[in-house]
């Protein structure tokens, strides 16, 4: 198998499909087939031809990396082979060991509709959402999806932001705001006769929701996360 297995390492490296390796050395290509699937073996004018197309000597064609090994080791005195074995076993452990750490715990998140960080979106509360991970579990009423780069850099378009179901604290704080069948993300301020809208990023200008168009805080943003494929 040490040819099949060198076949395909090196073809694949060359960025070569088997039928033009194929075609390039003059065989069928059900011929090549078999020898990358370790079914039979080229002949040595094949293997000369295959170095050519490839570009690497005869010798790598043919390396048997597990032979070589194996050759080795049976030359070694039986205390280096002892030595040899506990080396292999404490790689194998360590890597072993590595493998499991890099298993991380995800925490699903029930993510709603989305909030504009820009010039709006419709927030239909029909229950539908989306089951999205994150690695650290968060307190939170409810989440939402971002839309829209005024929040930038903070809140970026893609993430998902955390709510805390609560009515208005204070000025320069970030909730969800609803206005006229609209939801938005912004620094909110109290200002007379009405809510002042303020983004982070600097080429949207303010807004300015009326009390009497009767906006309604949704709830603060306490968070932001980018969802982890699970």
């Amino acid at each position: 198998m040490a040819i099949a297995n060198n076949l395909v390492q090196i073809r694949e490296a060359k960025g070569l499909s088997q039928r033009e390796v194929a075609k390039q050395i003059g065989v069928a290509n059900t011929s090549y087939f078999a020898w990358e699937r370790g079914k039979t073996k080229p002949k040595k004018e094949n293997l000369l031809k295959l170095s050519d197309v490839f570009g690497v000597p005869y010798e790598i064609l043919v390396k048997d990396e597990e032979t070589d090994l194996l050759s080795a080791f049976h030359q070694l005195t039986e205390q280096r082979k002892e030595n040899v074995m506990r080396y292999t076993q404490n790689q194998l452990s360590e890597q072993t060991q590595k493998e499991s750490e890099k298993i991380v715990k995800l925490f699903p998140y029930k993510v709603y509709e989305k909030l504009s960080a820009g010039t709006g979106f419709s927030y239909m509360d029909d229950g539908s959402y989306d089951t999205v991970y994150f690695d650290a579990e968060l307190s939170y009423d409810f989440a939402s999806w971002v839309y829209g780069d005024s929040m930038e850099p903070v809140y970026a378009d893609g993430s998902v932001a955390l709510i805390k179901d609560t009515t208005f604290d204070y000025d320069g704080a970030i909730y969800a705001i609803d206005w006229e069948g609209q939801t938005y993300i912004k620094k909110v301020y109290r200002e007379e006769g009405g809510l002042r809208l303020v983004s982070i990023n600097d080429k949207y200008q303010d807004k300015f929701a009326p009390f009497d168009e009767e906006p309604r805080i949704v709830g603060k943003i306490i968070g932001n996360f980018f969802p982890i494929d699970a």
